[in-house]
């Protein structure tokens, strides 16, 4: 190992130190003095919006130059609206109640062992992730206000901006009191110092990879840390036989059209085949004037054609695939079963939505599918913290233990058990 890797290594150690020390301040600090702090953080972002806007023009200018895409550029991208978005999640989150010192489950048991489970922090939480900086400032309120001190690690595309909403956030920390330590972005753009941290077992407790597929499998292939996945979103709706078209349309646009680089955007449409010729023209048309390519097979090509929409083969891999842009794979499928099993080898346990107006169906949907949130009646674009009121997110797990789904305050803790008693032994 050269010199420059020891450096490195020892640097990282330093870094996450530093942030177990904040952490065991954190655990048993005052709801009031966190709140005052988040408060503090999401107004200081608000005031120093030139400052993070002109690091973010920094990001968005290279990032461009690198050659990536529309989808990503728009996920780097921070504007006014989306500054006062962040810092209205931050006040948010300030406002719910503390998960820290909550009794889930209390009992007495025969010999006079009062039993409870409380809530705890986790610790030190390591955020790896790629072009979103609002990312670095929700987090950050997240971990601080559930009693945990997170290490923040943009890729370099979003390094300058994640540094200056930090630097505003350590505002409101150091009003409150709060070690710096308690949020903190990993002031280097070296891709090894990330796989040093994911080496720090002993420091860190939990690593939460947000980005593409190849960041998730680095991350999780090389980290001795636990890891919980933000995973690809591959998110369906499937129009039941007995689906509104005007909800239809609505449902489909939304999903698809409001925010195309979301991991909660619709990937793909399935249309039960006994509606598909009612269904499929005015969807089709709507996302078509919406500037959508649709991507179908053979059966919804053709009724598309037929109805004077234009649209294109889809090729083997669009199903199953995260396009992040104005792209939707189409398919008619022949009842619900059908659908069902589409979702099960197609889906990436994201985002499943359901448009029926037969209760029956809806149950089943419900019972049947396995995703981190599992929809109605309603657009994909509600998995997120924020419209779930979770306040803010620090991710959307698609892995099943520890936490499924947008992950808030509770899913940032763990529980312990406390006993208390009156000087029983065993026997």
């Amino acid at each position: 190992m050269d010199n420059q890797n020891i450096d490195l290594d020892g640097e990282m150690r330093a870094l996450a130190t530093e942030a177990k020390a904040a952490a065991r301040l954190l655990s048993h600090a005052p709801t009031a003095r966190k709140d005052a702090a988040l408060r503090a953080g999401a107004q200081a972002i608000l005031a120093r919006q030139e400052i993070i806007l002109a690091a973010n023009r920094e990001d968005l200018a290279a990032a461009a130059q690198a050659g990536k895409n529309a989808a990503w550029l728009d996920r780097l991208a921070l504007d006014p609206q989306r500054l006062a978005g962040i810092a209205a999640a931050i006040e948010e989150v300030a406002s719910l109640p503390d998960p820290i010192g909550q009794v889930t489950d209390s009992w007495r048991r025969p010999n006079g062992l009062e039993v409870r489970r409380v809530r705890i922090p986790l610790g030190v939480v390591l955020m790896v992730y790629e072009a979103r900086p609002n990312v670095a400032a929700e987090a950050a309120a997240l971990c601080v206000k559930s009693g945990n001190a997170v290490l923040l690690r943009p890729g370099s595309d979003a390094l300058r901006s994640s540094l200056a909403l930090c630097d505003a956030f350590a505002e409101g920390l150091a009003r409150a009191g709060l070690p710096a330590a308690s949020a903190r972005v990993v002031p280097t753009s070296d891709r090894e110092a990330t796989f040093a941290l994911l080496q720090l077992d002993d420091l860190i407790d939990l690593a939460i990879p947000r980005g593409g597929p190849s960041l998730i499998r680095a991350v999780s292939e090389r980290s001795r840390v636990p890891v919980v996945k933000h995973f690809m979103g591959v998110c369906h709706l499937f129009l039941d036989a007995s689906a509104d078209a005007g909800r239809a349309v609505a449902l489909a646009v939304n999903g698809k059209v409001q925010r195309p680089s979301a991991c909660n955007a619709l990937e793909c449409l399935l249309v039960h085949r006994d509606a598909a010729a009612t269904l499929l023209p005015p969807v089709g048309r709507a996302l078509a004037d919406q500037g959508v390519e649709l991507r179908c097979d053979p059966t919804s090509l053709t009724l598309l054609a037929r109805a004077g929409v234009p649209a294109t083969a889809a090729l083997a891999d669009d199903f199953g695939r995260e396009f992040l842009d104005l792209i939707l794979a189409v398919r008619v499928v022949p009842d619900l079963d059908a659908a069902l099993d589409h979702i099960a080898r197609h889906g990436t346990l994201h985002t499943e939505s359901i448009l029926t107006r037969d209760l029956a169906s809806a149950r089943r949907f419900e019972r049947e599918v396995t995703a981190s949130a599992v929809i109605v009646n309603a657009s994909t674009r509600f998995n997120d913290g924020g419209e779930l009121g979770l306040g803010a997110e620090i991710g959307i797990s698609t892995s099943k233990l520890h936490a499924f789904g947008p992950m808030g305050l509770n899913e940032l803790t763990t529980r312990k058990f406390v006993v208390e008693g009156e000087g029983q032994t065993r026997a």
